[in-house]
């Protein structure tokens, strides 16, 4: 059985996040959604209300599991069993600092790999940061969400 995990901030969870979700759950036994709970940033949602929404949109796909961690990845893919790290490359721009993050936690753990996933075209313009600049000057980016996250990014630009 293999588990992966797909680490990210998902600050909110976009279609583009998703479209990840969905073809590695494909993959993968078993896909792990790891929350990072990131200092170094100022988020729009909390950790739980991530973890909460990223559960509402992944509900219908058995194999996924959502949790939270802080930390380096590479200790809490050992502590879930997660061989494979899972990445998206919306751009070639992606693909340099994934790069040198991948051979990092190579470095730290040799037991884990990563795997890089191109965003499906249709999604690859969108970001958690384009969202929110869009949201906070009143746009319409319901195209770049499932419903019920566009909801609550309404309510906290509200």
């Amino acid at each position: 059985m293999i588990t992966a995990i797909y680490p990210g901030s998902f600050d909110p969870i976009t279609y583009g996040h998703l479209d990840i979700i969905k073809r590695a759950a494909r993959v993968f036994d078993k896909l792990v959604v790891g929350v990072l709970h990131n200092q170094s940033k100022k988020p729009l949602f909390t950790v739980e209300e991530k973890v909460s929404m990223i559960r509402e949109v992944t509900a219908d796909l058995p194999n996924v599991e959502v949790i939270p961690f802080d930390g380096l990845l590479v200790d809490f893919s050992d502590q879930i069993g997660a061989t494979v790290i899972v990445r998206g490359i919306r751009a070639v721009s992606d693909f340099e600092s994934e790069l040198m993050m991948a051979q990092t936690n190579k470095q730290l753990n040799d037991k884990v790999e990563t795997m890089f996933f191109a965003t499906s075209a249709e999604y690859s313009f969108i970001s958690s940061s384009t969202v929110k600049e869009v949201a906070s000057f009143g746009g319409d980016f319901s195209r770049f969400l499932p419903e019920p996250i566009y909801q609550k990014v309404c309510d906290k630009y509200k």
